[in-house]
């Protein structure tokens, strides 16, 4: 396995281990946009790339977006153990690829990624203290259904679907570590960016520094 590498702004004796991000709501409240411009933002912020059964929406790229997958293909998958966690939602399959996250982690760097609450439990399961969960709630239902007519991915039908499955989602908002309400998309990228920060200065991820301090104690 890699070893970390150094915390950013350390000494090069205090190395860091990496974390998976996660960023969960309903459709349309904006986790996907969030996760998008944190990496934009952040360069050594990793965007982790998950598989899936369903089509590709127009303009989304392969290896990019998603890796897109026929059932049989997921399923031997899920088999293998190749993936952290997976979940069916709206009758398409998603997973996240468990090697580049473990990769990641272990090689001091963070990875994000944007997942259902279903996945969120499984990766808690497995990743333990590598794992920090964000909820994105929406201002209000009202903004969150515009939100979704907006963006003119989906049928009036899968609207309505995703409308009435967001009260039940939302009440998963106590499983995660961080609550933030999305009024204004850069305001909400800004306090998951100060999460990151604090997370990266966690001392439970520092690896050496009971050393450094050790030694500057003795001079």
């Amino acid at each position: 396995m890699t070893p970390p590498v150094a915390a950013e702004g350390s000494s090069s004796a205090i190395r860091r281990r990496g974390f998976l991000l996660v960023l969960s709501s309903p459709s349309g409240a904006g986790k996907t946009t969030i996760r998008r411009r944190l990496v934009e933002l952040d360069p050594t912020l990793s965007l982790s790339v998950s598989v899936t059964t369903r089509p590709a929406r127009p303009g989304e790229i392969e290896g990019r977006h998603y890796y897109f997958v026929d059932r049989a293909r997921y399923d031997a998958m899920v088999t293998a153990g190749e993936l952290l966690e997976h979940a069916t939602v709206f009758d398409h399959n998603y997973g996240t690829p468990r090697q580049p996250i473990e990769e990641t982690i272990a090689d001091g760097r963070d990875i994000v990624t944007d997942i259902d609450w279903q996945g969120t439990q499984q990766l808690s399961e497995k990743l333990r203290d590598d794992l920090v969960t964000v909820f994105v709630l929406p201002p209000s239902m009202a903004a969150l259904e515009a939100r979704l007519r907006t963006r003119a991915q989906d049928s009036a039908e899968i609207v309505a679907a995703r409308m009435a499955k967001s009260a039940a989602e939302m009440s998963h908002w106590p499983e995660y570590d961080y609550v933030i309400v999305n009024r204004d998309i850069e305001e909400s990228v800004g306090e998951v960016q100060a999460i990151v920060i604090a997370e990266r200065l966690k001392r439970s991820r520092r690896i050496g520094l009971a050393d450094f301090v050790n030694r500057l104690r003795a001079g």
